[in-house]
């Protein structure tokens, strides 16, 4: 059976106390975040909170299977805010409509949680998509199936309840969602964005798109519960492994017990806390780095030095070498030899030895 059959469906059963912890642990590192994002100028953090934007739109695509470009994506927030008058031309139409939907979500999240706001951003998700009825719930008589494996050799994980039922289900959620008061506490804001993440994704109401809405509706419910924007990617955090998250998924679909959904979704939330304070941890000492060394480094130092940085906190893969070193900052061999050897013994690289190649580790 699935959890929509049983006859107490939507009466999830938990004991709230198993997040008590993990509750505290999430008040902390939420602390820690708003400490170090209020250390930023204006600029700074709205360059931040674009990253983690960007970060959260690709992710959440790249779940369902469908890879954007960085680039397009970036593009496609640029022009919404209007931040340039530049825009690169945008080649995927689904990186704008994401964009769309991100900072719908983002901007208005203390808007009223209703059926019409669900299906405004299902028609931002999908404007105009040819193929998917944009903002309109699923009618068909066949069955909506999660299913993975080759044709012919389908597995069903999950079977959604009858489309005929989904528009009393989405009444029964908003309702559900709209009087559950958190007061502020944090234990019950996750107890309340775990179930609102769970109770939609089983409702499946849309023929398509229902991870990105239900992954959205987790960024609203925090973001409203604690009054404030969110500065995390929930998507990035489920991307790291996305076949767990489908298996937990999985097993609360099958019963209104939800203690084991409770403790893999607190967990979630942390981890996506703890990477979004890594990644500030990093852009602070990125700042901090270059306001000491910015006067010492030449045009082509700092060139190289801000490419190796641009992936973030995971890094350069492979670490600097000459050759690199050559095509990066387009100049001799000579050149690039002098320019390792003042950063080495600058401080600002570490050289590796390996063998015959060298490479060069920067550790801000």
């Amino acid at each position: 059976m699935y959890n929509w059959q049983f006859e107490k469906w939507a009466n999830f059963i938990y004991n709230e106390e198993i997040i008590s912890t993990d509750a505290l642990k999430f008040a902390e590192l939420s602390g820690e975040i708003f400490g170090i994002f209020k250390t930023f100028g204006s600029a700074k953090q709205q360059n931040e909170i674009l990253d983690i934007m960007i970060s959260e739109a690709i992710k959440t695509s790249e779940i369902e299977g469908e890879m954007l470009s960085r680039e397009d994506v970036r593009s496609s927030f640029l022009k919404q805010l209007g931040l340039t008058t530049t825009i690169k031309n945008i080649k995927d139409r689904r990186a704008e409509n994401v964009a769309l939907l991100m900072l719908d979500v983002r901007n208005n999240f203390q808007t009223k949680l209703s059926e019409k706001l669900i299906k405004e951003w299902h028609g931002m998700l999908f404007l105009n998509a040819k193929y998917i009825r944009a903002g309109v719930y699923r009618s068909s008589e066949e069955p909506m199936q999660i299913v993975s494996g080759p044709v012919g050799k389908e597995k069903v994980h999950f079977e959604a309840p009858p489309a005929k039922q989904v528009p009393q289900e989405m009444k029964n959620f908003v309702k559900w969602y709209n009087s559950f008061k958190t007061n502020g506490n944090i234990q019950k804001i996750i107890l309340k964005t775990a179930i609102t993440h769970i109770y939609f994704e089983s409702i499946h109401p849309f023929e398509d798109g229902n991870g990105r809405i239900g992954r959205a509706l987790i960024e609203k419910c925090l973001s409203e519960s604690l009054g404030r924007q969110i500065i995390m990617s929930i998507s990035q955090t489920i991307g790291k492994d996305k076949n767990k998250y489908y298996e937990e998924m999985k097993r609360a679909q099958s019963t209104l017990e939800i203690d084991r959904w409770l403790l893999y979704f607190s967990q979630l939330l942390i981890d996506a806390q703890q990477n979004a304070l890594d990644i500030l941890d990093f852009s602070l000492r990125k700042t901090q780095f270059f306001d000491k060394y910015k006067s010492t480094l030449n045009e082509r130092q700092t060139k190289v030095i801000n490419k190796m940085l641009e992936d973030g906190k995971d890094g350069f893969e492979g670490g600097m070498t000459a050759k690199k070193y050559i095509s990066i900052a387009k100049t001799t061999k000579a050149t690039a030899t002098r320019d390792l050897t003042e950063l080495v013994k600058l401080g600002i690289f570490e050289q590796n030895l390996a063998g015959r190649s060298t490479n060069y580790t920067l550790d801000l």
